[in-house]
């Protein structure tokens, strides 16, 4: 076994040697262990850990993260190498192609001027090369795995490529609306309050989408606002000498608005 725990700088083939050594007969009996599924939860999370340091715009942050995702990506080729059905270099090897395949304005005679336009040709060859006639296949190959506001997004991007959208936001609103009153309905009995919410759901990414508006990134900030309010409500009702639990609920709202317009 090579001695891994005394070298000043490590590459990228001791990280693929040391996965390997960890899943070894002789390595880590926790690594031993594990399957794609076992450590699904883990890609997401430490993706997520990413996002985050990208927010933070901590670049030391951000290299560990990366580290981190870098880390499950050999992992998961390492389970598969075992098994006898592909490598770390065939997943390069595939990333590679594809990105050559639907490059054609860079690596072929094809041109393009605009970022739109590249979109445009990337979901066009994308389509293609999956055997897509319909719209509607496109949007089924959209992961149900991603959190459902993106994944409602891509789909309504989607369907405006198709040209079914509305013309301007106006229209999303005025649904929005509808959509609200619908709810409103449902929670009074009068329809299925788990269609109706989802229904206001996504027609509220419609209206974030119109908005150039991140709808994940708009709720994780509503969020983070929240939070930061109620600490703020707590603070205020201890400087009154009372607990939030002692108060009613207009005492706790005029607080509240208190806060707001602050």
């Amino acid at each position: 076994m090579i001695d891994f725990a005394h070298k000043d700088c490590y590459s990228l083939s001791d990280l693929i040697e040391i996965i390997r050594t960890l899943r070894s007969e002789n390595g880590c009996p926790w690594d031993r262990e594990q399957t794609h599924q076992s450590i699904r939860r883990n890609l997401l999370e430490e993706a997520y850990e990413v996002a985050e340091a990208i927010d933070e715009n901590d670049p030391e942050h951000l290299r560990e993260e990366l580290g981190d995702v870098l880390m499950q990506v050999i992992f998961h080729a390492a389970i598969e190498e075992e098994a006898g059905r592909f490598d770390l270099n065939d997943v390069a090897d595939l990333i590679c192609k594809k990105l050559i395949r639907r490059h054609p304005h860079v690596f072929g005679d094809d041109e393009a001027g605009t970022a739109e336009e590249v979109l445009d040709r990337w979901d066009a060859i994308k389509r293609r090369e999956r055997g897509q006639t319909r719209l509607s296949e496109a949007m089924e190959t959209v992961a149900r795995s991603l959190p459902a506001l993106w994944r409602a997004e891509k789909i309504q991007e989607k369907a405006r490529k198709a040209g079914f959208d509305w013309p301007d936001i106006s229209g999303a609103l005025d649904k929005l609306s509808e959509e609200t009153e619908e709810c409103r309905q449902a929670s009074a009995g009068k329809g299925d309050p788990e269609e109706e919410l989802g229904d206001l759901l996504f027609s509220t990414v419609n209206v974030s989408r119109f908005l150039g508006v991140d709808p994940e990134t708009a709720l994780s900030a509503a969020c983070d606002k929240f939070i930061a309010r109620f600490r703020r409500l707590e603070q205020l009702a201890a400087q009154e000498g009372r607990k939030l639990s002692d108060m009613s609920l207009p005492e706790m709202d005029r607080l509240w608005d208190k806060i707001k317009h602050a």
